[in-house]
């Protein structure tokens, strides 16, 4: 998968530096995987939720933080839209339109 928008993971990581290797690592496994379906994403990120508008949610780092990006299986694409804590992901309102 190409990871779009990694900046935002080196900004929050700055701000957070024990994300840093937890969001590393989740990027690496991103970038090495070659997802064609939601059932491949599953095998990699078991925990991963399908919210709609082909959003998923991954927790990272025993669920003290969380992104959410959109996976676009037929190009190969996922395209980083928030990441944050756990209590930021809880003040979102609408995760479909992030």
């Amino acid at each position: 998968m190409r990871l779009f928008k990694y900046k935002m993971l080196v900004a929050f990581w700055k701000k957070h530096p024990e994300a840093k290797e937890a969001l590393t690592r989740w990027a690496e496994l991103v970038e090495t995987s070659d997802w064609t379906s939601h059932a491949d994403l599953k095998k990699t990120f078991p925990a991963a939720d399908y919210v709609g508008n082909d959003r998923y949610v991954f927790n990272i780092g025993g669920n003290k933080f969380r992104t959410v990006a959109v996976v676009v299986f037929f190009a190969g694409d996922m395209h980083l839209r928030f990441v944050g804590t756990h209590a930021e992901y809880d003040r979102i309102k609408d995760i479909k339109s992030i």
